[in-house]
């Protein structure tokens, strides 16, 4: 008779995982306030004293800066606005090069091509899966002008050796923490590392107001130049008096602008990070070391004087010990498992490998993003490499070994941690009954 769920037996858990929902009376409250004022957005795209936005918006930059430690914060309607602002804030042009993540949401790479740059992809480190700052530099050309960085599922980059590369080579850094709100490197916050840092307030990170970014750096000049970006920069440049070309590139503006009702969400939201990071970063202490016994489980590492916040908590399996596939044991430990609260038709929460490489998508292989005629790729001038087999690590990861799962968000119990615990166990104990089926 079939033990495992898969083939038929009894399911470890049936009733659903909690949900991880972040908004309470604090929200509810500043919303009304919001509501009474009657300004539920306060920009203008003119300049103008509310050029800068409404009260809620300065003041949430004010205390972002202030907690993070930050000279500058900018917010904006989203993160992706903010990676794309950053990258016009630093001033690429076509053709330039920005050495890019492939293993990370789109956005940090389309970042680039918003303004006609080429992405260039460098490989991720095997243990810790940010970018390898040796594949870092061995992609770099004269016409390398930035390099995105991805604090990938809550850790920071290695910001010693990634920026020590920049500078010698005089480039920006450009630190994608959307994963990683509240991690820290060598006692500083992961989004203050770089040149400009960009953070995510998207419904299902850490902290949200639903869709939202801010967006961080200590460089003055950088500072107003995200500003610009953020609210129609070209409307306002007569009036601020610049007259010098270099200060007019990129200075084409957006509407990245943050609604007062945003603002005030993420205001309550912020004064809890410390709060849900503590409690990932305790689940996830305990389910690793529960997990790690499990000969073909290993949780993966922290990087040395870091600290992880744990978006998602990666696993790397191996199927040379399991004696079955990555894809098949997962697919057996979800079919012990319930899905979450309001995320029902996602199924179980455990995943294998993250997204496919990017440069793997249609618009690099085809090398085709605005018009027909390969814009902005058909600007290189340098032979672009975007096949299978670019970044080894990255596709092995994906493709063989890496396993993510999201059981460690609040409010998860002790006795949900062990249902999880349980279906692992379980799987690795009957994976007899696996052998021959496919994933």
């Amino acid at each position: 008779m079939a033990v495992l769920a898969i083939n038929g037996g009894e399911k470890v858990r049936e009733k659903l995982f909690p949900a991880y929902n972040t908004i309470g009376i604090e929200e509810e409250e500043a919303v009304i306030r919001v509501l009474g004022s009657g300004k539920l957005s306060n920009f203008l795209g003119t300049w103008h004293s509310d050029f800068y936005g409404g009260k809620e918006v300065q003041a949430l930059e004010e205390e972002w800066a202030a907690c993070f430690g930050a000279r500058h914060a900018i917010a904006v309607n989203s993160a992706t606005s903010g990676l794309y602002a950053a990258v016009g804030a630093c001033g690429i042009s076509p053709g330039d090069e920005v050495i890019v993540s492939p293993y990370t949401m789109s956005a940090s790479a389309t970042a680039a091509l918003v303004y006609g740059a080429i992405p260039v992809f460098a490989d991720i480190e095997p243990e810790f899966f940010c970018l390898d700052p040796h594949s870092v530099e061995s992609r770099i050309t004269s016409k390398t002008k930035a390099i995105i960085v991805v604090d990938i599922f809550g850790l920071p980059y290695d910001a010693d050796a990634i920026n020590t590369i920049a500078r010698r080579h005089g480039l920006f850094v450009i630190e994608d923490c959307a994963q990683a709100p509240g991690a820290k490197y060598q006692g500083r916050f992961a989004g203050t590392l770089g040149d400009i840092g960009v953070y995510s307030l998207n419904y299902h990170k850490h902290i949200h107001c639903g869709e939202g970014g801010v967006i961080v750096t200590d460089d003055d000049q950088l500072a107003w130049r995200l500003r610009l970006i953020r609210n129609h920069a070209e409307a306002v440049l007569d009036a601020k008096g610049i007259k010098r070309p270099e200060e007019l590139v990129n200075m084409v503006g957006f509407n990245y602008r943050m609604t007062e009702l945003e603002a005030s969400v993420a205001r309550c939201q912020l004064k809890k990070l410390d709060g849900f990071v503590a409690e990932r970063q305790k689940n996830v202490a305990y389910l690793a070391k529960e997990l790690a016994q499990i000969p073909c489980i290993e949780p993966a590492v922290v990087r040395p004087d870091s600290t992880h916040v744990y978006y998602v908590h990666p696993l790397l399996f191996d199927k040379n010990i399991a004696g079955i596939s990555r894809g098949l044991f997962a697919k057996a430990v979800r079919a012990e498992l319930a899905p979450t609260e309001l995320r029902e038709k996602e199924g179980v929460q455990l995943g294998c490998g993250y997204v496919k490489p990017l440069y793997l998508q249609p618009i690099y292989q085809h090398r085709i993003a605005f018009g027909s005629n390969g814009y902005p790729f058909n600007l290189a001038q340098n032979n672009l490499n975007y096949e299978k087999g670019l970044c080894p690590v990255t596709e092995q990861l994906h493709f063989e070994t890496l396993m993510t799962h999201e059981f460690m968000r609040p409010p998860a119990t002790k006795e949900d941690l062990d249902d999880v615990i349980r279906a692992f166990w379980k799987v690795w104990g009957h994976r007899d009954e696996l052998c021959g089926q496919e994933a």
